[in-house]
């Protein structure tokens, strides 16, 4: 047994997730990891490491008793790459506030100011505006991306119970909107864009950084 009281396990997660949603976790790990910045691990992205440049990779696949199991390990010298926890590793913040009518709004704003998502439309309560933004952290992540100026539908079973749909305003804007699967939008761009491109890039922001994001009121 160790003498040091910071070993140990610090974070353990288990639980079911859609496909779709595994494969959001890991491009997000992707991204991060390949930029060199530290990288969350847990669904609150409230655990961060700082994975040195050459770590140790194992992958074991097992069978047993009916089941399979994928192992991905990295293992490094601790002094090579820090354990974070208790730590903000989105670059964007919700802000919660009411609007000049006594509604309930959000928005998503990044680190740069720009404000990246709002919630669209008004709440009659707090509550409700708080668990408009909390079902934008769980469904954002995982979401599938239709292009509507390409009339296309749906794939099949995604990652989360919402949506982004691409789309050209009246003025020839390109904006996106996060819609739940019982049709109600849950989340949109708040602006419009140039390009596709562009407009991809924020919701791509979107995906990144709402489920971390802490809630910051306004008064």
């Amino acid at each position: 047994m160790s003498d040091n009281p910071a070993d140990g396990r610090v974070l353990e997660e288990q639980r079911p997730r859609k496909r779709r949603s595994i494969a959001s976790f890991f491009r997000q790990f992707a991204d991060r990891l390949a930029r060199g910045e530290p990288v969350a691990v847990d669904a609150a992205q409230h655990v961060a490491v700082e994975v040195p440049d050459e770590p140790d990779m194992a992958v074991t696949v097992d069978r047993m008793n009916g089941l399979v199991s994928i192992d991905i390990e990295l293992e490094w010298p601790e002094e090579a790459g820090s354990v974070e926890t208790s730590v903000v590793a989105s670059k964007a913040s919700f802000e919660r506030y009411e609007d000049a009518a006594g509604d309930y709004r959000w928005r998503l704003r990044h680190d740069n100011r720009n404000i990246i998502a709002d919630s669209g439309e008004g709440y009659t309560s707090k509550q409700k505006a708080t668990q408009g933004l909390e079902s934008v952290k769980r469904n954002a992540p995982g979401a599938y991306v239709l292009d509507r100026s390409r009339d296309e539908t749906p794939l099949g079973e995604g990652g989360s119970n919402a949506t982004f749909e691409l789309f050209t305003d009246e003025a020839g804007e390109w904006r996106w909107r996060l819609r739940h699967d019982n049709g109600n939008i849950i989340a949109d761009s708040g602006q419009g864009y140039a390009s596709k491109q562009k407009a991809k890039q924020g919701l791509h922001s979107v995906q990144t950084n709402a489920p971390g994001a802490p809630i910051d009121p306004v008064e």
